[in-house]
């Protein structure tokens, strides 16, 4: 198993209430030429579809393809949506997906307690995932960042 040191969320950056899935991400991956690995272009390892349904991407033995330099250690979740009806950078989830979310992270703390949760513009200059990671998860599992 590869050493996992964070979880990174991230948004789709699709309009609120347009109902993509795991599939969906991996076409528009493999139109981006991101490698195949694991059986499927899905550079994430875990989408969260609107209605919480967890679907499985990479299985996490395989690197992910989702925050340069930081792929080898981390695992990527990424949600279905951020943008809203205009397309602009919004907290689009849904209850379930928020639910959905904090179960899994959850899990995966207890399987990499060492792992640190971040979202992908704690690392990267993006918006993603349109919310503050920081606000959802205890102080102590969270990234540090750097003032």
């Amino acid at each position: 198993m590869r050493k996992i040191d964070k979880i990174i969320i991230h948004c789709s950056a699709t309009k609120e209430g347009k109902d993509f899935r795991l599939n969906d991400i991996a076409a528009w991956h493999k139109d981006r030429h991101f490698p195949l690995s694991g059986g499927t272009y899905c550079g994430y390892h875990y989408v969260i579809d609107l209605d919480g349904r967890i679907e499985i991407g990479k299985d996490l033995k395989y690197t992910g393809c989702h925050c340069a330099g930081h792929n080898a250690h981390s695992i990527g979740i990424c949600y279905i949506g951020g943008l809203d009806s205009n397309g602009k950078p919004a907290d689009t989830r849904t209850i379930d997906q928020r639910i959905s979310m904090m179960k899994l992270v959850e899990f995966l703390k207890e399987v990499f307690p060492e792992a640190k949760v971040c979202g992908h513009r704690d690392l990267a200059n993006r918006g993603c995932p349109c919310f503050e990671v920081r606000e959802l998860f205890p102080t102590d599992w969270c990234l540090e960042l750097k003032k």
